[in-house]
This record gives C-alpha cells, structure tokens and sequence, in this order.
C-alpha cells in the first residue's frame, strides 16, 4: 500500500463523489490486492444497477481478486480478521453491507453487535484495509422506516469504523479531505493559562510549546524603546485587525484562512503613473517602475520613500539525509558563525547598506526520505517563532526584511516543497551542486534528486495541508520562514525574498494566508530552477536578471542599493515643466526697476485732464435710466 504511517483506512463520500475511485488509488501499487465486494446482485432485470457493479468491475487489475460477502454479513469480520500482513484488502462498500445485514433473509440479528465485530476486526487486522462507505450524516432523515433504519445502522457503523481506522479520508466531487490525521501528533506540556482556546478541524486544541525560543540578538545600534502591547491602555493598538494584533500576547493560532492585510491598491498604480511625469530626460525607471509601485503599495502612499532601516534574517538549519549530499560537513555551521562575526559575504554587504543581520538557528531536520522532516509540535514552534521574528522587527522600526538561509540541504527541501505544492518534478528544479573549487558535482545531485524522489513517494497520498508539507517535507527553516512571511504581512512589512527557503516559504504561506505573496519582492531569480518556479506560480516578476549566485540572502543585498535609488529618484525629481507643474505655463516674473524716487508701479503714468468750462453744450450725457453715459 502506498501510505506510510498506517495499515486501515476509511474513505467516506456521497453518491457519485469519486470514494471509489480514490480508495483504488491507495491500493495501486500494492502488488495484490483482494477486493471483497458487500453488495448483493439485485434484481436481475435492473440493467442500471449491473451497469455500474460492471463498472466497478472494469476499473479493477486484472492482478486483483475478488471476494463476495453478500451471503452472510458476519463473513466481512471473519475475512478482514483472517487476513495476514502481507495482504490487502479492498472493502467497497459498507453501504452494501448495512443492506444486507439488514435484509430479513438475516434478521433476527443483533445488528449492533455484528458492527461491534467489524470493528474489533479492523482495529486489530495486520494486514492493509481500505474501507469504501457512503457517508448519510449530511442528508435529510428520510421518511420510511425502511430508510431510517438505513441510515442509522450505516451512521453507527460509519463512526464505528472510523475510530477503529487509523485515518479517514472524505471525498467530495473528486476532492479528498484527510479528516483523521495519519499520524498523531505528539503531545506537549502546556500550562493551562497558555493554551489557546481555537481549536482545529479535528476538534483538537493545537499543541505549542511550553518555552517559546528566545528572539536571537542584532547586531545593530539600539533603537528606540516600544512601549509593550500589554502595556497600553488606550485601546488604540487593540483596535487593529485581529491577525495584526501581537502574537503573543493575544495567543493566536497560526492555521489556514487568515485574514491578514493586503497593500494599499491604490498608491501603487498612482506612484507608476506619477512617474511618467517626473523630470527625467530619459525614458524613464524601465522594469525598475515595479519596485516604485510595490513601495508605494506597501508604505500606503503615491511617493515612496527609500528603505532606510533593513534587517537580514539568516536562517541555519541543516536537512540531514541525501538532501545535504555534496555538502561539506560544517560548511553552514561555519557560514553562520562567520555572519555573527561580522564577516563575509552577507556580513559585508550588510554593512555597506546599513543594514542589521540577525543569524536564527532553526531545529535540524530529520532524513524527509525516511520519515517527516520535522515534529508536529516542532511545527507549531517554528512558525510562531517565525511570527515573532517578524514582529520584533517591525517594533523595531525596520521597514524592510531580507530572507537568507545557509544550511545544508536547502535546495532539495525546497524542491521537495514546490513538488508537493505545484507539482514540480524534482530534477526540474534542482539546482546543480558546485563544489568550492568550482567543479560539478553530478553524483551529489543524483542522490539529491533521489532524496527527493523517495520522500514524496512516502507521502504520496498523505495531506497536502500547509502544515502537513512542512513536517513531511519543509523542515525547521522553510517553517521559520514561512512564520516570518505571516508575522510580516500582519506588521504590514514588506520582505524581500533570494532563493528556494523563501520561496519555499512563500509557496507554504499561501495556503495559510493568501494576502502574504503580495508583501513579497523578489529581486533576482539569479537562475535558479526553483526560484524561477515559485516565482511564477506566486506572481512575482525579478526585478533585475543579473544571476549572482552569492548565497541566498546576499543576492538581494547586492541590488538593494540600485533599488534605493530608484526610490530615491521617484521621490525627489519634480514634475516636468511641460506635463503639469503649478506654473508651466505662465512666463516668469521679473520686479520692474523703479524709473525714480517713491514707489515702484507697474501702471502706465496717469495725467489729470483739465477740466473744460461749465456751459450748456457742455453737460455730460445721461442714459434713459439717469446715469451717466460712457
């Protein structure tokens, strides 16, 4: 059978919804299988129920056997429960059981106690079941007896069966949903003032863990003091939003459907329209009009201004397995301890911007081809400590993030991520592996792909939640990522993203929070297959093309300064004479010199007429109204 984790399972759905069909996609590459077939044959003259037990028959190998129980519906107990490990068996369905067991051919029968066997045989079976069933609990109370017993003896054996399946999938128009996890996850300790009251799908309070990890230092000058959330009493930042109110102190659960903020829809357009007036003498910002408009989205204004305080978030943690094939042993550890100190690559570009570097070790990851990546409460942690993260920053008065990574086997967890995300293929997106002398390492990669290859076939038909993908797949820094990139969306901060973790990352935050791909820029795809992927998939277009392969995180550093500028210039340059300035069109003014002593006037000089005698033919002329006429 094809999912690792668990031997039985239930697949639920409607008339017509496609259970069927996916029940024998679990089955598909399981070298036998036995399909044991429930339904009684019917009337004989009923060509629309032969057409479709035909059809069932039609979809089945030709490797498969079949095994009927319609005679006698105890028989299914007794042909699960002697099924040995190395079987598998296909039960479709229990809605044909129910009919039988409760046709009168078979009654008096003590209906709940055969369901009650059912079950006892599913829980303790060695072998792998699939069992197909109607799910009646979202229909109408039907209005004969006949069907009210129906569908309370099939909703009795429905529950039964799936407490004792290891996980229950529901299938709707072709859509499956795991609705009991394949594997639980561990629990954890929590003191009871710090469990959050959201619960999840399942019912299940999330699990967090008891110490939250402490926010690494920076190393950068103090800044200003903000006063705590906790702290403030005028309400004001309570006002805000609910998923942009601080994470900890108002406990919330990071799970799929949030509602963040999106940037302002208008300043962008505004600011790339502003700047074809600008007084350039040139054609103007080119492809680099993007970041004015993404700055102007972000900042909620037409004029944006540069970025002045930038942070770089370099996540260490390392991917164990072949994912890290090729890579020197200690090289990340090196890598981050060089970062701390001050020195090189990403230590210097940030120093040449101003720019703070904040080194975070992320939990390692185990072999993804071999088991999941990370715990379900490591999870959890990561991505509130991702949050966090975020949330310091923008305390902190940063206005822009910078995502680096540094460990080891980055590029095949990302791969993995967008394989199980867009439905890459692994070699597609993996990058080459280049050894520090510059050489190919063909070999390396080979594993690499391979690495990735087995871990989505282990988890080939487990779920394909956003969290699912990160415990399965993601591992500790895709997870830390991703809360960065949620925690930055609440803080209306923008991020700039360099290479396959953030991307990874971003391709995961969009199934918990669709708003966050657009708080995301992306500079330079630099070439890499995987970046080039997700960057289409998420809708962002590289600002520049100019293929730096520095490390992931230094790549964006480099262009930042060319990106300031840009910004700089579109804030500063005035309007065009010519294209709408407050006066482009009146003449310049010049004070006229004074012809002599006394005041400066601009009117023509005024002689007093004489005044002519006072006579007859000298009355001046008046209107019919009276007045003087001219």
């Amino acid at each position: 059978m094809s999912v690792d984790g668990w031997n039985t399972v239930l697949v639920l759905g409607g008339i017509r919804s496609g259970k069927s069909e996916f029940a024998e996609s679990l089955v598909a590459d399981a070298p036998t299988v036995r399909y044991v077939a429930t339904a009684a044959a019917g009337d004989p003259e009923d060509t629309e129920w032969a057409a479709r037990l035909a059809a069932h028959r039609d979809r089945r190998p030709g490797s498969w056997t079949t095994e009927e129980t319609a005679d006698d519906p105890r028989r299914l107990a007794d042909v699960i429960a002697a099924a040995g490990p190395n079987e598998t068996l296909l039960v479709d369905d229990l809605g044909g059981w129910v009919t039988v067991l409760l046709d009168p051919a078979h009654q008096p029968a003590d209906d709940v106690a055969t369901v009650a066997e059912l079950a006892a045989a599913v829980r303790d079976t060695e072998a792998r079941v699939v069992l197909v069933s109607p799910e009646v609990g979202l229909s109408l109370v039907p209005t004969t007896p006949l069907g009210r017993a129906f569908t309370d003896a099939l909703g009795a054996a429905n529950r039964a069966a799936a407490d004792a399946c290891d996980t229950v999938a529901l299938v709707v128009a072709g859509q499956p949903v795991w609705l009991k996890p394949a594997a639980a996850a561990r629990a954890v300790d929590v003191p009871a003032q710090a469990r959050p009251a959201v619960r999840d799908a399942t019912g299940t309070p999330p699990t967090v863990p008891e110490t939250q990890p402490s926010l690494p230092d920076v190393p950068t000058p103090e800044a200003p003091a903000t006063p705590a959330a906790a702290t403030q009493t005028d309400g004001t930042a309570w006002a805000a939003p609910t998923m942009a109110l601080p994470m900890v102190a108002t406990g919330l659960v990071i799970q799929p459907g949030m509602e963040l903020p999106m940037p302002d829809e208008y300043a962008g357009p505004q600011a790339v329209d502003r700047l074809g007036m600008l007084d350039v003498p040139g054609a103007g910002f080119g492809a680099l009009e993007r970041v004015v408009g993404f700055a102007a989205a972000t900042q909620g204004t037409p004029t944006p201004v540069p970025w002045s305080t930038v942070r770089v978030l370099l996540l260490h943690g390392d991917h164990t397995g072949g994912a890290a094939a090729g890579a020197p042993p200690g090289e990340s550890s090196r890598l981050a301890r060089q970062a701390r100190a001050g020195r090189g690559t990403l230590a210097r570009l940030a120093a040449e911007i101003g720019a703070s570097l904040q080194v975070v070790d992320t939990p390692s990851s185990a072999p993804m081809e071999q088991e999941p990546a990370l715990g379900a409460a490591a999870v959890e942690s990561s991505l509130r400590h991702g949050w966090r993260l975020a949330e310091e920053a923008a305390d902190a008065g940063v206005q822009l993030l910078v995502l680096g990574a540094c460990g080891a086997g980055t590029e095949a967890a990302a791969a993995a991520v967008l394989a199980a995300t867009a439905g890459a293929e692994a070699p597609a997106v993996l990058g080459r592996v280049v050894t520090a002398d510059g050489e190919i390492d063909d070999a390396a990669w080979m594993v690499r792909c391979a690495a990735v290859r087995d871990a989505l076939h282990r988890t080939r038909r487990s779920p394909r939640d956003a969290k699912d993908v990160l415990a399965e797949l993601g591992g500790g820094d895709v997870a830390v990522a991703t809360g960065v990139l949620l925690g930055a969306t609440a803080r209306r901060l923008p991020v700039m993203l360099d290479g396959p973790v953030g991307l990874a990352a971003g391709m995961i935050s969009r199934d918990l929070a669709g708003q966050a791909r657009h708080w995301c820029l992306l500079a330079d795809h630099g070439g890499h297959p995987a970046v080039r992927l997700a960057a289409d998939v998420l809708g962002l277009s590289p600002l520049l093309d100019l293929r730096l392969d520095l490390g992931e995180g230094a790549n964006a550093l480099a262009a930042l300064p060319l990106l300031r500028s840009v910004l700089a210039l579109a804030a500063g340059l005035p309007v065009h004479p010519r294209l709408g300035g407050p006066d482009a069109d009146e003449p310049d003014f010049t004070e006229p010199e004074p012809a002599g002593p006394g005041p400066t006037t601009t009117e023509p000089d005024f002689t007093e007429p004489e005044p002519e005698p006072a006579g007859p033919g000298n009355a001046p002329e008046r209107d019919p109204s009276g007045r003087r006429a001219g």
